[in-house]
């Protein structure tokens, strides 16, 4: 397999063969993020894409699911895309889903018939890291999209009939912007109620923007006890039209929650409350044991 630099994969896709179609990131701007920096993003040659999509499927493992590496895949041309997807399926009997990467712009840019080819063809994913659904936040974090972008986009990927898992982040509004971070957070994610909507918290890693904020103290991080009251605010204002499945329960948060929402969330809700209630960082990940 022809990987280049670091690959970054949500965590469901853990059993899923992981193809790089693309390197890097097509936005490579936010302030948080230090995975792709110094690396210009390109789409891969395609028969080296193919080359590894044949590697992959000779291993002998029973893959169901497949996801296409790097930051921002649907940026490319939709008939690329489909030419990769019918590759793997083709080699792949039974894969079953196919998910990549697909930032705001990427998916404005592509219409809704394209989409809607790309789920014919056997897309049945995207994940959309949003962040936050405060205006001022994104701006901070040079997001490059804004709630109304947001919005836009979600109803699109979900009107192609691809299922859509968004991500946010925990604490990167800061202590100034905490609660209304997590108001408009939790706001914007019912509005569009995706499929799966998942929380991270922040981690400030040197080399970033963030972290030069962090030092300079224009960026103060909340503490651990606001960072799950962020979490109570989130799904308090989380008025979802569909079901959705909520989690909070990747490695850099300190209360891992999983909910189906709108049926689990006074369930989800009394046990933050109870944990904030008690004070008890013993109740709370420990700090060695969180990670991106």
């Amino acid at each position: 397999m022809e990987y280049i630099g670091n690959i970054i994969r949500p965590p469901s896709e853990s059993r899923s063969m992981i193809i790089q179609v693309t390197v890097g990131c097509s936005h490579n701007m936010c302030t948080f993020c230090g995975t792709y920096k110094g690396v210009d993003f390109r789409l891969k040659d395609i028969d080296v894409i193919k080359r590894d999509i044949d590697e992959a499927s000779g291993c002998g493992f029973p893959f169901e699911r497949a996801f296409l590496a790097d930051g921002d895949v649907l940026s490319i041309p939709a008939s690329v895309l489909i030419d990769i997807i019918s590759h793997i399926k083709k080699r792949n009997p039974g894969i079953q889903k196919v998910s990549l990467y697909g930032n705001t712009k990427s998916i404005l840019k592509k219409d809704v018939s394209e989409l809607k080819e790309l789920a014919g063809a056997g897309l049945t994913g995207l994940y959309h890291g949003i962040e936050s659904g405060n205006e001022e936040v994104l701006r901070r974090i040079k997001k490059g999209a804004l709630p109304r972008h947001m919005i836009r986009a979600a109803a699109k990927v979900i009107d192609a009939g691809i299922t859509l898992s968004q991500t946010v982040l925990l604490g990167i509004g800061g202590a100034e912007l905490s609660s209304r971070h997590a108001a408009d957070t939790g706001k914007i994610l019912g509005e569009m109620s995706p499929h799966f909507a998942s929380a991270l918290t922040v981690m400030v890693l040197p080399g970033t923007g963030l972290h030069e904020d962090f030092i300079k103290g224009k960026f103060v991080l909340p503490d651990k006890f606001q960072l799950i009251n962020e979490l109570k605010i989130l799904i308090e204002n989380m008025e979802v039209r569909r079901d959705c499945y909520f989690t909070s329960n990747h490695a850099s948060n300190y209360l891992p929650i999983k909910a189906r929402l709108p049926g689990e969330k006074e369930k989800a809700l009394a046990l933050i409350h109870s944990v904030i209630k008690s004070g008890n960082e013993g109740l709370l990940k420990p700090e060695y044991l969180r990670a991106l």
